[in-house]
């Protein structure tokens, strides 16, 4: 194995493993090198540059789905043919399909990084749907985006062929094979690899309509029973607000009617010890006028009794 095949097989061995471990296993290659006495190869590792976050879930994306990847550049070679040949409907219909693989391909290394055990941020994620936009727009780039070597994202900006000067791990090794991968020197089976590329882009579009019309028609009835959950509630409300004024117009004419008891009763407290003594003053005349009545009766039986 030459040098430029040994130092291929560590970049695609260390262009693989998660961000975090990149220099533990740069390191760890750089020193098996040296322990070999394959000092150039040593400095080559020591050298090879640590990818960004967005440049690691790109290329990890073309490991896992280098057949998906392959179709977007290949999306890329329909868009440059019909802006050759000036159709206007074909790159219409073209430029839907390019962002909708965009935003699909994004959405699945956002997916794949989750299951590598990293959540993408929005930031990174925009990074990485500029650089499949590039990959889309320059076949260089494409070819990088597959070779899964990136040290950073990549970025179109409408003019010129991207910039690929620091954004490839050195040496490239050719894109990634896959199903629909088509030879570069074979008309007919390009030909083919479009076709199926325009199929299969068709059937994505039908089952994401499918899907958008299911997603549709479950919003709506969660929305119509939102609504008939609202009113209800807001019936239930009015309902208990206006209960809830009955009852505190209830109170309120509770606690006056209270009110007036208790200032009667104290009122009526006030006048007790007068009436007692009143009661005590009947008493004793009542006692006294019983007293006369009983001596006159005395006197009368006495009186009836001498002239018998």
């Amino acid at each position: 194995m030459d040098g430029r095949d040994a130092l291929d097989e560590v970049a695609e061995e260390l262009y693989g493993v998660p961000p975090e471990e990149f220099v533990a296993a740069r390191t760890a290659a750089r020193d098996r090198a040296r322990a070999a006495g394959d000092k150039q190869l040593a400095r080559d590792v020591a050298v090879l540059p640590k990818p960004t976050t967005a440049a690691w879930v790109c290329n990890l994306l073309s490991r896992r789905a280098p057949a998906e990847v392959a179709q977007l550049t290949e999306l890329g070679e329909l868009l440059r043919a019909a802006q050759e040949g000036l159709a206007g409907d074909q790159l219409r219909e073209l430029g839907r399909q390019r962002n909708q693989v965009v935003a699909a391909l994004t959405r699945q290394a956002r997916a794949i990084a989750h299951r590598e055990g990293h959540d993408v941020s929005s930031a990174v994620a925009e990074q990485v749907e500029a650089t499949l936009r590039a990959a889309v727009a320059d076949p260089d780039a494409g070819s990088a985006l597959q070779a899964g070597r990136l040290t950073t994202a990549l970025s179109y900006t409408g003019l010129g062929p991207v910039d690929l000067s620091a954004a490839v791990a050195a040496p490239a090794r050719p894109p990634r094979s896959s199903p629909s991968a088509a030879p570069a020197d074979d008309t007919d089976d390009l030909a083919d690899a479009r076709e199926r590329a325009r199929q299969e882009a068709a059937e994505r579009r039908a089952r994401e309509l499918a899907q958008a019309e299911r997603d549709a028609e479950e919003a709506a009835a969660v929305a119509r029973d939102a609504a008939a959950a609202t009113a209800d509630a807001e019936r239930e409300l009015t309902e208990a607000t206006d209960r809830h004024e009955q009852l505190r117009e209830r109170v309120e004419e509770l606690t006056a009617a209270l009110h007036q008891a208790e200032q009667e009763a104290l009122a009526a407290g006030r006048t007790l010890p007068d009436r007692e003594r009143r009661r005590d003053a009947a008493a004793r005349r009542a006692a006294t006028a019983t007293a006369i009545a009983d001596r006159a009766r005395d006197r009368v039986t006495r009186l009836r009794d001498e002239d018998d």
